[in-house]
């Protein structure tokens, strides 16, 4: 299978992609109903992952196109109180790497009391910003981290920061930013070994790990489906330390499937599960069809799929006068015609080829 570059095509705030039926909520034709908000509010990153970014980084976004606080306030206002969305993640890029992320936050939670609020982050300065973002209204966290070994850590994020990372972690913990969920992509050869240990720290200090297939949303295009560490594969990595079952209850939508932990052959630990583990088989073990995720770019597009080649443009929309009305009616188009998968689902020669997205995961926002 090959990947192919694909140029994004941008819809500005003129006529909707395709009328929306008339009904409540960001809804598409394939019956599924969107009410988790990805919202990006910066493209830059301190980092440079090598499944992400290339080594000298990106062509940044001028700061005049990204969204100010306040026009992040009214979009989340928008899809909260008319389009049904009932949780929102800020991701990035990196989202410390904006010095008003708290006043972001605090906004959102003044006029959503109730609304979970999370945030992806690499965790570099959560050690001095963690007790502000929990006092600005944050429920939760994810941190991304691929790699406890220094050296391993250097050589994916293309920086020495593992430290920081690690203190990062812990100071959200104390802040009460839980549950600290811990994000974790495998790369062969490089980290794909170091599964079980991420997992055994991660349960000794109560936090969720969240292993993720590494997904064709690198900016260098050098993903290729022989190459990466596929869910099955991680379940065997880990199942040379510990027992997985599967965790009871419904997935509803979410992106991880959770198995319960339990000690591994030989070791006499009784009692219930140590803790779950989840994974994120977005290529090999596709959940497109559960989907309740709508996103926004840092300059205010609408993504209907993490893997889209469209984006429609809300934020021209917004600071060309519109109502909170005709902002919501362009919401509904932009998702209604919601692809109803991502292109990856059928492996196989007969299998037409995959075009990776033009953009990148950074530039996008997970």
């Amino acid at each position: 299978m090959s990947v192919s570059l694909g140029i994004p095509q941008i819809r500005s705030a003129g006529p909707a992609p395709s009328p929306a039926p008339a009904r409540a909520g960001l809804v598409d034709r394939h019956g599924r109903r969107a009410t988790d908000l990805r919202l990006s509010v910066i493209d830059k990153c301190n980092l440079r992952c090598t499944y992400c970014m290339p080594a000298d980084g990106l062509a940044w976004l001028p700061a005049a196109q990204l969204m100010t606080p306040a026009e992040i306030t009214r979009l989340v206002t928008v899809g909260v109180d008319r389009l049904g969305i009932t949780e929102l993640r800020l991701t990035g890029g990196e989202p410390l790497v904006r010095g008003d992320l708290e006043e972001i936050i605090a906004a959102v939670r003044a006029g959503h009391p109730g609304l979970p609020i999370s945030l992806t982050t690499n965790g570099i300065g959560l050690t001095t910003r963690a007790p502000a973002l929990a006092a600005a209204g944050l429920s939760r966290i994810n941190i991304s981290l691929d790699s406890l070994d220094a050296a391993t850590f250097r050589a994916l994020a293309r920086r020495d920061r593992l430290a920081q990372v690690l203190a990062g972690a812990e100071a959200a913990a104390a802040a009460g930013l839980s549950p600290v969920k811990i994000n974790a992509v495998l790369m062969a050869g490089i980290n794909d070994h170091e599964a079980p240990a991420l997992l055994a720290w991660a349960l000794e200090r109560g936090f969720a790990l969240r292993f993720i297939e590494q997904m064709p949303l690198d900016a260098d295009h050098g993903w290729t489906r022989e190459e990466m560490v596929t869910a099955a594969q991680i379940r065997a990595r880990l199942t040379t330390r510990f027992r997985l079952t599967p965790h009871p209850g419904a997935r509803d939508g979410a992106p991880a499937q959770l198995w319960d932990v339990h000690p591994g052959p030989g070791d006499d630990a009784g009692g219930g599960p140590l803790g779950t583990v989840g994974i994120i088989a977005s290529v090999t073990e596709p959940f497109c069809g559960d989907c309740k995720r709508t996103r926004i770019t840092a300059e205010g597009r609408i993504r209907s799929c993490l893997f889209s080649h469209e984006e429609v443009d809300l934020l021209e929309l917004l600071r060309a006068g519109a109502t909170d009305a005709e902002l919501a009616e362009r919401w509904q188009a932009a998702m209604w015609v919601k692809p109803v998968a991502h292109g990856m689902e059928r492996p196989g020669l007969d299998s037409p080829d995959y075009v990776q997205p033009a953009r990148s995961m950074s530039a996008i926002g997970g």
